[in-house]
C-alpha cells in the first residue's frame, strides 16, 4: 500500500507539473496568432515553419511578465535566422518593432557570442554555445527586469535591462533604451534563405 501511495503522489505531481506549462501554439492552426510583414509562417505535419521574406508572428492573447516561455525548435541549416521576441510593449504593426521596442532572444547557430542563438541580440552575449543538431529547448525566464536564457537545459546567458551594453554599430540593431516587465512575445521569420520550424510554444507562471 505504501509504495502504491508513493507512486500514486508522484504521478499527480508530475501531472501537475506538465499542467502548468501553457500552450499557445495548439499544433493545428495560428489560433491566437497574428502575422506582420511580407514574411510568414506556415504549418507543415503540425510544425510552424519559417517562409519567405522578414516578418514577425506574435501572440495577441495577452502580454507576459514574471512568466518563463520555453521553445522547442530547429533549424535547417547552421545559418538559418529567426528568434524570439519578448517585453514588446504593444502589439507590432511592423516586422521591426520587436527589433527595436523589445529584445530578441536569437536563433541563430552561425552567428558571433552577442549573435549566436540564446544570445540577446547585439545586448547581452551567450556564456556557452549549446544548441544542438536537431530539436532544441529554449526556456527564457522573465523576472522583473532580469531575463534568463537557459538552452538544452543550461543556462547561458543572464540579462538585466539596466545593465551596460555596447554601443549599438548598425541601424539592423535594436535601439536601445529600458523595456517593460510585461510584454507580448513573437516569433522571428528572417529572410527568404532562412528554414526554422518550431513544435511548441508554451508559458509557465
Amino acid at each position: 500500500m505504501l509504495l502504491r501511495g508513493l507512486l500514486i503522489a508522484c504521478l499527480a505531481a508530475a501531472s501537475l507539473a506538465a499542467a502548468q506549462w501553457e500552450q499557445l501554439y495548439n499544433g493545428k492552426d495560428m489560433t491566437g496568432w497574428k502575422m506582420v510583414g511580407p514574411g510568414r509562417f506556415v504549418i507543415e505535419e503540425g510544425m510552424l515553419k519559417t517562409e519567405g521574406g522578414m516578418g514577425l508572428l506574435y501572440y495577441t492573447g495577452k502580454p507576459f511578465g514574471n512568466t518563463t516561455i520555453r521553445v522547442v525548435f530547429k533549424t535547417a541549416s547552421e545559418r538559418a535566422n529567426s528568434g524570439v521576441f519578448i517585453r514588446l510593449p504593444e502589439q507590432p504593426n511592423d516586422p521591426w518593432y520587436g527589433v527595436h521596442n523589445g529584445y530578441e532572444v536569437q536563433i541563430d547557430a552561425a552567428g558571433d557570442e552577442w549573435h549566436c542563438t540564446g544570445a540577446i541580440y547585439s545586448l547581452s552575449k551567450v556564456t556557452e554555445r549549446t544548441q544542438k543538431d536537431g530539436w532544441n529547448t529554449m526556456e527564457i525566464e522573465l523576472k522583473g527586469q532580469v531575463t534568463k536564457v537557459s538552452l538544452n537545459g543550461k543556462v547561458i546567458n543572464t540579462f538585466r535591462g539596466d545593465q551596460t551594453v555596447p554601443p549599438r554599430k548598425a541601424w539592423s540593431e535594436p535601439v536601445r533604451g529600458p523595456r517593460p516587465d510585461v510584454g507580448y512575445i513573437g516569433l522571428q521569420n528572417h529572410d527568404e534563405k532562412s528554414v526554422v520550424y518550431f513544435k511548441e510554444v508554451s508559458v509557465k507562471k
